[in-house]
């Protein structure tokens, strides 16, 4: 075994001797944490919910596919692969639906192909921007979205340009 696979039991039995040490109960301390944390998950739900029908829902309804073609142009001007494209889309609504593309891209093309690496890119370099703003901004009274939702499209979009920019030369 190696010292990696053991740091998280290590780092148990640290936290616990730790606790043993300074007299701390340590199950009081723990199910406190789960009392607070019931609320936390109660105020989230409404609005992950949301996110993942809203994303499933983009996925069926055909409109994804749809503004795939649309875009596939513009995408190319910017240096992304025309096959990625679906991948660029989705990846934004949904992380389970950008693995799926992800998976196929690289079945197709190969891990070692142009198209398979700036796909694995793509998806290391994008983050589910509608899922996130839905965690970070659920509970804040005022809620601005629009100005951070966009920002962050863009900034992933430029970071899946650089990426198969740099795909190129690797």
């Amino acid at each position: 075994m190696n010292f990696v696979s053991l740091l998280i039991p290590l780092l148990f039995l640290g936290v616990f001797l730790y606790a043993l040490i300074r007299r701390i109960k340590l199950y009081d301390c723990f199910t406190d944490g789960v009392k607070e944390a019931v609320p936390l998950i109660l105020s989230l739900f409404p609005y992950l919910a949301s996110m993942l029908i809203l994303s499933e829902l983009f996925e069926a309804s055909g409109l994804a596919e749809a503004i795939t073609k649309l875009l596939r142009p513009a995408f190319t001007l910017f240096g992304i692969p025309s096959e990625i494209s679906p991948l660029v889309l989705i990846k934004p609504f949904s992380g389970s639906g950008s693995t799926a593309i992800l998976s196929e891209l690289l079945t197709k093309y190969g891990a070692d192909s142009y198209i398979g690496r700036c796909a694995c890119v793509a998806y290391g370099s994008s983050e589910t921007v509608f899922y996130i703003s839905a965690v970070y901004f659920a509970g804040q009274k005022k809620k601005r979205l629009a100005l951070p939702i966009a920002i962050s499209l863009v900034a992933n979009f430029f970071g899946v340009v650089a990426g198969c920019f740099l795909c190129k030369f690797l």
